[in-house]
């Protein structure tokens, strides 16, 4: 990209957006950042400010794997966390009777997700890249990396405008090489489980790392600087003055010799000995004056928060002090994970993978995750919600309502669905029996024999 010169007054307006500006001196002289009117503004989280001692983390596939996930101990364990329970669910067909959810079933349509290890690698690229790909080719789901497709967008428009962006066809281009010929891929052919859309293209799916960039730096320099300090000294740093009487050659003899005996973890403890001249002052703090535990710590819950996963459930240091350990706090960040985070995931893969399995008539493609333990506390109050849910139908059905307005009613919580049969209760008369007449004496006629199934 060229800067624009100068134009003549009869040209016509180029004007350029402030991503072009950032792109220009980004590609021009490497800068990271940019002043204006006193601030400091960085071109994108694929760069640093100039003259930061942070390794940079690209905002793409390669970048969240090698900085984050590969590089970064706490995206790791959130991700960890992620990836476990997610690949446990098995998907399903569900019945759809009228709109409303019944029954979950099994055919051989499934086969092609069934392959083990194929949601592990959904939830990677998914949460790394944004994005998950996999084609179906010849009855088998084969993945595609997500940094080698492109989507090919037709415009869609009404109005005499463009509305918006259908996607045509998928890309893929073999080791990455977008200068060779790509294997077209129909929409129909392709899962794109996109769990997070990118506000600014929805075509396509965002990484839930993309906001945490800093984060991540932050707690990465941390960690390094930790080791760091342990590989300088393991003790406070020091600051030796030498007498103004010794030569740059004796310093530098000094300097030299006092780093052999006196640098690195296996030399912390050796007593100090300084000859005539030489004053040491402790400057700087040691481990426990930083507290890496409370620096650290917030940004660990940050991105624990971010992640879905929460501090809690991660063991991460804030989450394991206090009314934290408490059991039902921990119950209650169990829940939250499953129920928002996890749920949501396996309704959006569910949605995805709809794409590549013949459907049967009138049923959705769903997900199973009752042989999960991590979710056997949910179905222990999912059984009990059963449970008093059929004690109030039984009950329903036997003051005399219609079973299945009972059942309507019962399953959408609303009484006014109910619809009552006109007979009461089986202790005042026999079922399918209309209330016996009054005799004028005010006695009742003699109620019909009852026999038993078999007629004796």
């Amino acid at each position: 990209m060229r800067w624009p010169r100068r134009r003549r007054p009869d040209a016509p307006v180029q004007r350029y957006t402030i991503e072009d500006y950032a792109a220009w001196l980004n590609q021009s002289f490497g800068w990271g950042s940019f002043g204006f009117q006193g601030s400091q503004y960085p071109l994108g989280v694929t760069t640093t400010v100039p003259g930061s001692k942070t390794e940079p983390i690209g905002d793409n596939f390669t970048g969240f794997v090698s900085h984050g996930l590969r590089g970064n101990g706490v995206v790791w364990t959130c991700e960890s966390i992620r990836l476990e329970v997610f690949a446990q669910a098995r998907f399903k067909f569900r019945q759809l009777n009228n709109g409303k959810p019944g029954d979950l079933f099994g055919t051989t349509a499934l086969r092609p997700l069934e392959r083990p290890g194929f949601l592990a690698e959904a939830i990677l690229d998914a949460d790394m890249a944004g994005n998950y790909y996999a084609a179906l080719i010849e009855g088998e789901l084969f993945r595609l990396r997500p940094d080698w497709v492109d989507i090919l967008l037709e415009p869609v428009r009404a109005g005499g405008g463009k509305v918006g962006f259908r996607k045509k066809a998928y890309f893929y281009f073999d080791e990455g090489r977008r200068d060779s010929q790509p294997v077209v891929l129909l929409p129909r052919e392709v899962v794109h489980f996109a769990p997070k859309p990118d506000p600014l293209a929805t075509y396509r799916g965002m990484s839930w790392l993309t906001p945490l960039v800093r984060e991540i730096l932050g707690d990465t320099a941390y960690t390094r600087h930790k080791v760091a300090f342990i590989d300088q000294a393991a003790t406070p740093n020091l600051a030796l003055t030498l007498s103004k009487e010794v030569t740059p050659e004796q310093f530098d003899l000094f300097v030299k010799k006092m780093d052999d005996r006196h640098n690195g973890p296996q030399n912390a403890g050796k007593t100090l000995y300084l000859g005539g001249g030489a004053d040491i002052t402790v400057v700087g703090l040691d481990n426990k004056q930083l507290d890496f535990k409370i620096v650290q710590g917030a940004g660990e819950s940050r991105i624990a928060a971010a992640a879905g996963v929460g501090a809690v459930i991660a063991q991460f240091s804030e989450g394991m002090q206090g009314s934290s350990l408490n059991a039902g706090n921990y119950q209650a960040a169990k829940r939250r994970f499953a129920d928002i985070t996890m749920r949501y995931l396996w309704q959006e893969a569910s949605a995805a993978f709809s794409t590549v399995v013949a459907l049967p008539s009138g049923s959705e493609l769903w997900y199973d995750a009752t042989d999960i333990s991590f979710l056997q506390e949910d179905a222990k109050d999912a059984a009990e919600i059963f449970a008093i849910e059929a004690g109030t139908l039984a009950n329903l059905v036997k003051e005399g309502f219609k079973h299945d307005a009972a059942k309507a009613a019962t399953a959408a919580r609303d009484v006014t669905l109910l619809e009552h049969t006109g007979l009461v209760s089986v202790q005042l008369q026999l079922p399918g029996t209309t209330a016996p007449e009054t005799s004028p004496n005010g006695s009742q006629p003699a109620l019909p024999a009852v026999t038993s199934n078999g007629g004796q």
